[in-house]
C-alpha cells in the first residue's frame, strides 16, 4: 500500500475493503502502535459485518495509549454507518424430470415356454413308466427342499434384524449430536453472541465491563516458607504490644468542632446500577459467560422499557437453554 492510497483511506474510512485488510494487516505487524493504521483496521473489519471485529477492538484497545479517544472513535455516526450492499442472490433450483422406461417383462414369457415343455417330458415319462412308483420319493424332494427355503429364509430376517438393532443406537446417538449442535447454534444467533458490538456514547460502563475481558490476570506465587518467619511474628507482636501500650496510656484527643455541613464526596460514583443497565451491557455479560448478571441485566432492562419486555423475556429463556449445557 503506498502512501497516496493510505491518506486516501483515512479521509475516507467508509472505503475500507477487504483487499485493504491484509495491506493493513502488515502495516500493524511491522508498527504495533501505529494508532490509525489500527483504527483504520478496526472500520474495514466493522465494514466487513466480520466476526473477527470484537477481538480486534480488543487488541486496539491494548495499544491505544487514550481509550477515551478510542471509544468516542467507535461511537461516531461516521464509524457505525456501514455504506457496503449487501445483496442476497436468490437460486431457483431446477428439478430435473427423469423419465422412467419400464422394460417389459419377459419372465411371463419363459415360465410358460417351461410349463410347456415340462408338460411334454412328462407326457412322454408316463407312457413309458408308473407315475405311482416315483409319487412317494417326489414328496420327500419336495419337503426336504421346502425345508431348507423356509430355514434361509428364516436366517435372512434374522440377520437382517441384528443390523438394524445394531445400528439403531448410534443413528439415535449421531441425531441428538446433532439436534444439540443446531439448538446450540440457534441460541448463539439469537443473542449474538458473534456479532460486533455496538457500543453508544452512553455506554462508557458497558465498554470499561467489556474491556475487563482483555484485563491481566495476576501471578499467584507460593511463599517459600523459611526459617525466619518465627522471628518476623515476634517482632509483629511486639509491635502491637506498643501501639497498645500508646493508645491506653496517652490521653485521647477530643475532636475537632464541625464547622461545614457533612457531604458525601462518593455520591458520583454510587449511582444506582439499574441507571447503568445498558443492553450492550447485558451482551457484554453473555459474551463473558457470567450468565446470572445477564440474566439479572435483562431482568432490569425489562422493568426500565416495558414495551421490549417480550424481546427481553426471550433473551432470558436463551440464556438459561445455553447455560445448562
Amino acid at each position: 500500500m503506498n502512501t497516496q492510497k493510505y491518506i486516501s483511506l483515512l479521509t475516507n474510512p467508509q472505503s475500507v475493503k477487504t483487499e485493504d485488510l491484509s495491506a493493513l494487516t502488515s502495516i500493524i505487524d511491522t508498527y504495533p502502535y501505529f494508532q490509525s493504521a489500527r483504527a483504520l483496521w478496526l472500520k474495514g473489519l466493522k465494514n466487513e459485518n466480520s466476526f473477527r471485529y470484537n477481538d480486534a477492538l480488543k487488541v486496539t484497545a491494548a495499544h491505544t495509549t487514550n481509550r477515551d479517544i478510542l471509544f468516542e472513535y467507535i461511537t461516531s455516526k461516521s464509524f457505525s454507518q456501514n455504506e457496503i450492499a449487501r445483496k442476497i442472490i436468490q437460486h431457483d433450483e431446477a428439478t430435473n424430470e427423469l423419465e422412467v422406461t419400464i422394460a417389459e417383462d419377459v419372465s411371463n414369457t419363459i415360465s410358460l415356454e417351461l410349463d410347456m415343455q415340462m408338460k411334454a417330458e412328462l407326457k412322454k415319462a408316463e407312457a413309458i413308466l408308473d407315475p405311482t412308483l416315483f409319487e412317494k420319493k417326489k414328496q420327500e424332494v419336495t419337503q426336504i427342499i421346502d425345508a431348507s427355503e423356509t430355514l434361509k429364509t428364516e436366517k435372512k430376517t434374522s440377520e437382517l434384524e441384528i443390523q438394524k438393532i445394531s445400528a439403531l443406537p448410534n443413528a439415535e446417538i449421531e441425531e441428538s449430536k446433532e439436534e444439540e449442535e443446531e439448538e446450540e447454534e440457534a441460541l448463539k444467533e439469537v443473542l449474538e453472541i458473534d456479532k460486533p458490538l455496538d457500543f453508544k456514547k452512553e455506554d462508557t460502563h458497558s465498554f470499561s465491563e467489556w474491556l475487563k475481558l482483555t484485563s491481566a490476570q495476576p501471578i499467584i506465587r507460593e511463599s517459600n516458607v523459611t526459617e525466619n518467619d518465627e522471628t518476623i511474628n515476634a517482632e509483629r507482636e511486639r509491635k502491637f504490644d506498643l501501639i497498645e501500650k500508646f493508645i491506653t496510656e496517652k490521653p485521647k484527643l477530643s475532636p475537632k468542632v464541625q464547622l461545614s455541613p457533612q457531604k458525601n464526596l462518593a455520591e458520583p460514583f454510587t449511582k444506582s446500577s439499574d441507571s447503568l443497565m445498558t443492553e450492550t451491557l447485558a451482551k457484554v455479560y453473555v459474551q463473558q459467560k457470567n450468565y446470572k448478571k445477564a440474566i439479572t441485566a435483562y431482568k432490569i432492562l425489562i422493568l426500565k422499557y416495558p414495551e421490549k419486555s417480550g424481546f427481553f423475556a426471550d433473551q432470558i429463556r436463551a440464556i438459561e437453554k445455553l447455560s445448562d449445557k
